[in-house]
């Protein structure tokens, strides 16, 4: 597949963000993509491919009536959506269908129909590190992040920069949860919730939901939205278990993916507009910015004590206000692309001026998986 073969015609969230009681996972889902559906001037019937995950593409193309040629249901925790990017692309040019819906609604909040994602007692992560106390996210990333810290000579303090950044970004967002400043202090003196991490170090717990609608470039030109071109984007997982990492100071799913991306897209890193890295904990951007090549291993912190990353920085990077302060309904890759495609049509709340290229990291399953997407408003 060619560099700008394929493009975004149609992005949106769902109508509301944050607390949804009146809307199930389901209901979350055709929210976003009758939103996407009405941004690209399209009827269901003009879609033909669909992706979510688990369940959700069929159950979104029963209730909207459409009928799909193409149907990708991957799973890999947070960062399936970059995934279903890519096999959405892949998909288009290889013929295999015209315009692709790709939907994400989850009530991580309300607790509405929820799916369900836990670990099943006989899986490996049941039977192994479930025992020990590792049974939700907040306990899982305090592994490889005590390791980081000490191999890198990070500290404390630079987790909780991370979590001032993101939140000087939310400031400028009036659809973010948490928009007032905050401080390195006030990070550092919240209520622990699980060592090294204090409460504004770990993500929010929301309802939402997004969709995004690809076509081919050719045929973009006759949206009424402005393109966003896919340059390149590249997947990769890891391990079934956050134990069991190859080192807990680097993401080997990380690398290859981002590898990937920069290799099929043709960029480098100097042409990177503007960055999104997957926050569900603070110590994420941290592995992001070393793994995907921005910086030397233990160099990333440089970039949040130097606030090269924030509103007016070098980088400007998750410029929503990310999963610490945007919103994080428990699959945050949605959000992320939602923030690139914004960036790069013009329309974000915190808008980087003449941003051209926005590269697009989620990560998923506990470090497990990786996904990265290479956008650009030109072909």
């Amino acid at each position: 597949m060619k560099p700008g073969q394929i493009a975004v015609v149609g992005a949106a969230e769902t109508t509301k963000l944050g607390l949804i009681p009146e809307l199930s996972a389901l209901g979350l889902n055709l929210d976003a993509a009758l939103n996407a559906l009405a941004d690209a001037a399209l009827k269901p019937a003009d879609i033909d491919g669909v992706a979510g995950v688990g369940d959700q593409p069929g159950w979104v193309a029963s209730q909207l009536g459409i009928v799909p040629k193409w149907i990708d249901s991957t799973n890999v925790g947070g960062c399936s959506f970059m995934l279903h990017v890519r096999h959405a692309a892949a998909a288009i040019a290889a013929g295999y269908c015209t315009n692709v819906l790709i939907t994400h609604g989850e009530s991580g909040r309300s607790q509405i129909a929820p799916a369900r994602y836990a670990a099943q007692p006989a899986s490996l992560s049941g039977q192994f590190e479930a025992p020990y106390g590792t049974y939700a996210a907040f306990t899982m990333f305090t592994i490889p992040v005590l390791r980081y810290l000490k191999d890198r000579g990070a500290t404390r303090e630079d987790l909780a920069r991370v979590a001032v950044v993101q939140r000087q970004w939310a400031a400028l967002n009036p659809r973010a949860t948490l928009r007032t400043p905050t401080s390195v202090d006030e990070v550092m003196n919240a209520p622990l919730i699980a060592y090294p991490f204090t409460k504004p170090m770990c993500c929010l717990v929301t309802d939402g939901g997004g969709a995004l609608i690809l076509t081919t470039a050719e045929r973009a030109k006759d949206f009424p939205t402005k393109p966003v071109y896919i340059l390149g984007s590249g997947e990769s997982t890891e391990c079934p278990m956050i134990s069991v990492m190859e080192d807990f100071t680097t993401s080997r799913a990380f690398r290859i993916s981002g590898k990937a991306a920069f290799a099929s897209s043709g960029i480098t890193h100097a042409d990177v507009d503007h960055l999104m890295i997957y926050d569900a904990f603070a110590h994420l951007p941290l592995y992001g910015l070393e793994d995907l090549g921005f910086c030397a291993p233990g160099e990333a912190k440089h970039f949040f004590r130097e606030a090269r990353t924030a509103p007016g920085g070098s980088l400007p990077m998750n410029t929503n206000g990310g999963g610490l302060s945007y919103m994080h309904s428990g699959m945050y890759g949605m959000y992320a692309l939602q923030e690139s495609v914004r960036q790069l049509r013009g329309t974000a709340a915190a808008q980087v001026p003449d941003a051209k290229i926005s590269l697009c990291h989620g990560v998923g399953g506990m470090f497990s998986a990786a996904g990265t997407i290479v956008f650009s408003n030109q072909a």
